[in-house]
């Protein structure tokens, strides 16, 4: 019969002295010894006719160890339950001293508990809803956006202007001497998308094909380490500049984004209900991040030690693994974890915060949310029934919608107690794309 003695370390800590009858741990070790001599193969011996001594001898201590191992995780776990604790995290087993005349071998069980979460009053905390209409006008920007992004550019013999393609060669130096990424033959860069510095941009507006110009730049306090700050004499030479035709909004148009029969005012309903599904997408989240956030400053309650050494590692790993999709060398690269920290404690807090409000008000994922989450996300796509299998095919994907459906009944559940107010708010301002 096993023996369990607690010890309150901390208000999350545990100690559990857990004991094992040896005469129950030898039973279980003899048993194991003669379930292994009807299958052990020897030299010289027959299946299952190897003497019981041989195979304790060549196999004793693996089969203790393993009789051992598993005997230990199954008392504790029985004496977890008999105690009602919720384990947070791995536990640490130690053995404990004792005599050799023993009757019971001792091992010391060090863990932790989830804490118990006290969430204060939501009543006083305020949410501001976005409520934004999708015009004609909405449209017609999105619609101009998808011409450009299929636009092809003509030559053109005067200065360059914005949005013209422009074709340069360029070399730079700082302080007489060139630096890497500091030339270029035949570059391209359509004025005015900000992918080169803007001074940098505004300084070939107006140059013609075979123009030349030479001028200074000063790389931004944000830029590279090795040039931040400095001045840079570029001389460029323009090889061609190019203008955008856009594609004629027509039948041909409508079908090179998916309107099959080419109608052009079905394309531009979908273009609107495409407006709309991110519409609906970026209000959530504002709304959401919200709650969430009003609900992490409500409650109070002590965040496990171990939950967050393990979202640090993970959080660390990934940003390794990504680093490393990035071309960079991370052999002799150290991550401290204190980067981590901060983020690792606000997404342990928030995953238990919501844990413990699905279990206590039983908001969890219903098979019919789960259902419509997938199929508007399927609706997006050009077969939406094989987007549908496929999630239902995919248990780690299923277990991510079930993850997000909880999520939000645990933001419909706080936006009931909580002060919600819904401001309009202009679609460019809820897209980010309006221009300073």
């Amino acid at each position: 019969m096993q023996q369990a003695v607690e010890t309150k370390v901390s208000p999350l800590e545990r100690q559990l002295k857990v004991a094992v009858p040896v005469a129950q741990l030898e039973a279980d070790i003899a048993d194991r010894i003669k379930k292994l001599a009807r299958t052990v193969k020897m030299q010289g011996f027959r299946p299952g006719k190897v003497p019981m001594k041989m195979v304790e001898r060549h196999y004793g201590f693996q089969v203790r160890q393993e009789a051992l191992s598993e005997s230990v995780q199954r008392s504790f776990v029985e004496a977890v339950r008999s105690q009602n604790y919720r384990v947070a995290g791995m536990p640490r087993f130690e053995p404990v001293q004792s005599g050799a005349d023993a009757t019971a071998f001792e091992f010391q069980a060090v863990f932790e508990v989830y804490p118990e979460v006290t969430l204060g009053e939501l009543g006083e905390r305020k949410v501001t809803r976005p409520t934004t209409e999708v015009s004609e006008g909405d449209v017609d920007a999105t619609l101009l956006t998808l011409r450009k992004q299929r636009a092809r550019f003509e030559r053109v013999a005067r200065g360059a202007a914005s949005g013209d393609l422009v074709n340069i060669d360029f070399d730079g130096t700082v302080d007489g001497v060139a630096f890497e990424g500091g030339s270029g033959k035949n570059f391209t860069v359509v004025l005015g998308e900000g992918r080169m510095l803007p001074d940098f941009e505004a300084a070939l507006a107006g140059l013609a094909e075979g123009g030349e110009k030479t001028f200074p730049i000063v790389f931004p306090a944000d830029y590279a380490e090795h040039l931040k700050g400095k001045t840079a004499q570029f001389s460029v030479k323009v090889n061609q500049v190019a203008e955008a035709v856009l594609p004629e909004v027509d039948a041909e148009f409508a079908k090179s984004l998916g309107v099959e029969d080419g109608d052009v005012a079905r394309m531009r309903g979908e273009i609107r209900q495409n407006i709309e599904r991110e519409v609906k997408k970026r209000v959530q989240a504002r709304v959401k991040e919200q709650v969430m956030e009003g609900l992490v400053s409500a409650a109070t309650f002590e965040v496990p030690r171990t939950l967050l050494e393990t979202e640090t590692a993970r959080m660390r790993e990934a940003a390794m693994a990504d680093l490393k999709s990035r071309g960079m060398t991370t052999q002799n690269l150290e991550l401290p974890a204190d980067i981590f920290a901060d983020r690792a404690r606000h997404r342990v807090t928030l995953g238990l915060l919501v844990a413990d409000l699905v279990r206590r008000n039983e908001l969890g994922a219903r098979a019919d949310q789960v259902r419509k989450v997938i199929e508007e996300h399927a609706d997006s796509f050009e077969q939406p029934a094989e987007m549908v299998r496929w999630f239902y095919g995919q248990p780690e994907r299923m277990a991510e919608v079930e993850a997000v459906v909880m999520e939000d009944n645990v933001v419909e559940w706080s936006l009931g107690r909580m002060q919600v107010e819904d401001r309009p708010t202009a679609f460019e301002e809820l897209m980010g794309t309006r221009k300073a």
